[in-house]
């Protein structure tokens, strides 16, 4: 798996599951907010399954 979640794309993914799985976790939202696994682990990971498919990457071109 090559690397395909840039910097910022990766802070956001991290920021946002985190909010979704803590909101869950603190009972503001409904179980579904656990659907904040995807982004935090696809920004944990640094690779998302989807963007090969969309043919995208967010991370700096390499010289």
């Amino acid at each position: 798996m090559k690397s395909n979640v840039g910097g910022i794309d990766k802070i956001l993914r991290i920021v946002v599951g985190a909010g979704l799985i803590g909101a869950t976790v603190a009972g503001l939202l409904p179980a579904w907010g656990y659907i904040g696994i995807v982004p935090l682990a696809t920004g944990l990971m640094g690779w998302c399954p989807l963007y090969p498919l969309l043919g995208m990457s967010t991370c700096p071109m390499k010289k």
